[in-house]
């Protein structure tokens, strides 16, 4: 049997090593098949542009195309009285709401003290976030398509939530149905506020618009009928 030479077994290492580093290179994070390219714009946003502005047009007849009803923001706000006592369940609200939304939320201070709630001015009682562009529709596809589904004995919300002036408000009772959420991680079971502003000045047309986009409205008669009037 022939002897292995020095010059053979640095060879022979030489190959072993850059195996080795082939594999371990192969380890390392690769770059995203989608770097560079332009952020896609909301499905959303691009439904309502194609499909929802000529519908609304057909129904409503408007003159100038800017007359038509849009979403300006999303308003999502949780109060909590139990933050008075237990700060610390606030941070849990914000990191929730952060999880949800994407965007950082506020936190919200009472404006003046009530001595019977042991209520202080300027004390941090909840928090909330301001959805606009791009995050306001892709929060709006999420929360019609996966969200509301998700509610317990869902028949749709109500029609008669309208403002007066083309903004529509619900009250969620939990948190949970939104899936971003992990249940173990949940300290408390908390509700929310939701307040949908769109660019209408009549509830009609603020309805029209986001019966349009696939808001799951309740379809009986008789909400709709008051609804229009």
């Amino acid at each position: 049997m022939a002897k292995q030479t020095k010059a053979d077994k640095k060879a022979a290492a030489g190959k072993g090593g850059a195996k080795g580093g082939e594999k371990r290179g192969s380890m390392l994070p690769k770059e995203h098949a989608g770097a560079g390219l332009p952020v896609p714009a909301p499905r959303m946003k691009a439904f309502y542009a194609e499909t929802v502005k000529p519908r609304l047009q057909a129904q409503f007849g408007f003159a100038n195309p800017m007359q038509l009803p849009t979403l300006e923001k999303i308003v999502l706000n949780v109060g909590l009285g139990e933050a008075i006592k237990q700060p610390k369940l606030l941070d849990s609200i914000v990191e929730e709401l952060m999880v949800i939304t994407g965007q950082r939320p506020v936190r919200r201070k009472a404006k003046k003290s009530i001595a019977n709630y042991g209520l202080r001015e300027g004390q941090e009682i909840g928090a909330s976030v301001t959805l606009r562009g791009a995050r306001m529709w892709e929060f709006f596809d999420r929360f019609v398509s996966t969200a509301a589904p998700r509610i317990r004995d869902f028949k749709g919300f109500s029609t008669r939530s309208f403002d007066g002036r083309g903004n529509y408000s619900i009250g969620i009772k939990e948190q949970m149905i939104f899936p971003e959420i992990n249940y173990d991680m949940v300290e408390q079971i908390h509700g929310m506020d939701i307040t949908f502003c769109t660019t209408a000045v009549r509830d009609d047309h603020a309805f029209a618009l986001l019966k349009e986009l696939g808001f799951p409205f309740r379809t009986d008669e008789k909400s709709r009928a008051k609804t229009a009037a």
